[in-house]
């Protein structure tokens, strides 16, 4: 799921520097959500392998 984040990161980044705007913050905006959604799980993970011995 990182690597979806990391991908697209690019294309925004990408899109940002040859002008394309809305492409660039939608692509962000999915980045941002992907990322969150990753750590969210990242730590529930940890919080299970801690519950469980």
């Amino acid at each position: 799921m990182l690597r979806w984040t990391v991908i697209f990161l690019i294309i925004a980044i990408v899109a940002a520097i040859f002008g394309f705007g809305g492409i660039a913050s939608g692509a962000a905006s999915i980045a941002k959500i992907i990322f969150y959604i990753f750590i969210a799980l990242f730590v529930i993970g940890l919080l299970f392998r801690l519950v469980r011995p």
